[in-house]
């Protein structure tokens, strides 16, 4: 069997046995993307005093960025997204292209807002664009700083999407954000 026929019979024997892939998109920013889609929330909810920002460059990039403050027992910025209930079913990783400031993040999913915890997901950044896997299963769920004894993220469908920021340290931040998918 020529390498161009073998080739072909590897990936149709593959999607047989794993199912084709079905990549959904979540957000794909543009210099026509409304930074308003999402809302900052900061520690500033509990009296803390970081702040940050959400806005749309333009080369159709979004730079969440801002700074943390521990002062008034403080620490963390966020930005959420909600978006109409999403069925994750038939993927298992979400997918981030995004460039940093060499600090860590975390990648958060709530399967409805009225859930108390978020799914997380910590990352680090580099000073390049990158694209970042993530795992369902590998998604633990949070409520406010603490680690739940509950199941990891089930997969089953997907209403908010968040970025935040929270290294225990004053700091400023920078995160560029191109797009966020599943497969």
């Amino acid at each position: 069997m020529n390498s161009r026929l073998k080739t072909i019979f590897l990936i149709a024997l593959a999607i047989m046995i794993f199912g084709e892939s079905k990549s959904q998109e979540i957000y794909n920013f543009s210099t026509q993307s409304n930074p308003e889609d999402w809302f900052v929330v900061d520690d500033r909810v509990m009296g803390g005093r970081s702040q940050g920002r959400m806005q749309v460059t333009q080369d159709g990039h979004a730079i969440f960025e801002g700074k943390v403050s521990l002062e008034n027992n403080g620490g963390f910025s966020s930005v959420r997204y909600r978006l109409d209930k999403m069925s994750t079913s038939g993927n298992s990783v979400f997918k981030i292209r995004v460039k940093g400031d060499k600090k860590n993040y975390q990648f958060r999913v709530k399967s409805s807002p009225s859930e108390r915890q978020s799914y997380v997901y910590e990352f680090s950044t580099s000073d390049q664009w990158e694209v970042i896997e993530i795992p369902f299963k590998d998604m633990y769920p949070s409520f406010r700083g603490t680690i739940l004894a509950m199941p990891n993220y089930p997969g089953q469908q997907l209403q908010e999407c968040s970025f935040l920021i929270s290294n225990k340290k004053n700091e400023s931040f920078r995160l560029e954000i191109d797009r966020i998918w599943m497969e």
